[in-house]
């Protein structure tokens, strides 16, 4: 498994690109229950599936560029919004970056990395070791590369997220994924309650540091990544629940930029195993 790892990294990224075009299909073809989520949640958007259909080649895109990305440096073709990045660096208070499972999300922190860390410090971003000891290994050394620090999904992960914003540096977080059970509450995204983590909105209220908004978005036939910024549409609101909605908010707002790259495949809705149900479930408002 690891030479097959080591000779996809290798590959043209237009092969790379199409072969995992064919992988997103195929696991559509074989997998009732991706189908039935991958339905499920962009029907919840208001999308309909001709509207996102290419999004099941690019679910396979990303996973099949993984090798590239953690085993060379592929640097985007070009960068939008840096002077936003720019300003929160004048602020003084670090930089919290914020995107989605959308397009090449790896390569979003690889390429605010090589831009700004040799100036501004590393760019911290929490690591949950895979259970496979080879791509445990592999993924430490991709994620700790020059720029990027990799931390823990622990308690004394977070400690340190909190010295790099203190230290003016960044961090940066998926904040549209499932924390586990207690490290979240329930809010609406796209409409539906999700159990959304607090942990982006904690460090931000906390610390005081600047939300950057990212996305990077892949570009036909394998010619590359371009790489978005812009900042949060307004400031935090002191209350923790007001200030996760405001954070799934500005999640729904970079996936509607560009809905055939989100994973609409992934289990958003679910509902960790000791966690209360959601409070629409439970009788109340949704």
């Amino acid at each position: 498994m690891p030479s097959l790892f080591r000779f996809f990294s290798l590959l043209p990224l237009w092969l790379t690109h199409a072969i995992g075009c064919l992988m997103g299909w195929i696991t559509w073809a074989c997998s009732p229950t991706y189908r039935r989520r991958f339905a499920a949640n962009s029907a919840q958007a208001g999308y309909r599936f001709a509207e996102v259909r290419a999004a099941v080649g690019h679910a396979g895109r990303m996973v099949a560029e993984l090798p590239r990305l953690w085993l060379r440096d592929t640097p985007v073709n070009a960068m939008h919004g840096t002077e936003v990045v720019e300003a929160a660096w004048a602020r003084g208070k670090g930089i919290l970056f914020l995107t989605p499972h959308l397009g090449s999300f790896e390569l979003s922190v690889q390429g605010a990395a090589a831009r700004w860390s040799a100036q501004r410090g590393p760019i911290t971003v929490l690591y949950r070791p895979a259970r496979q000891p080879w791509l445990a290994q592999m993924m430490l050394t991709a994620r700790n590369r020059s720029g990027i620090q990799a931390v823990p999904t622990t308690l004394a992960g977070v400690r340190q997220m909190i010295k790099a914003l203190r230290r003016g540096e960044a961090v940066g977080l998926l904040p549209d994924q499932v924390p586990p059970q207690g490290q979240g509450l329930w809010a609406p995204f796209f409409g539906k309650n999700a159990y959304s983590m607090t942990l982006a909105a904690r460090l931000a209220l906390q610390t005081g540091a600047t939300v950057v908004l990212a996305r990077c978005e892949r570009l036909p036939a394998g010619r590359g990544f371009v790489l978005f910024f812009e900042p949060l549409p307004a400031p935090l609101k002191p209350q923790l629940e007001q200030a996760v909605v405001q954070i799934n908010e500005a999640m729904e707002h970079l996936i509607r930029q560009c809905p055939t790259q989100y994973l609409w495949g992934y289990g958003r809705y679910k509902q960790p195993r000791a966690e209360a149900p959601a409070p629409a479930e439970q009788g109340g408002e949704a």
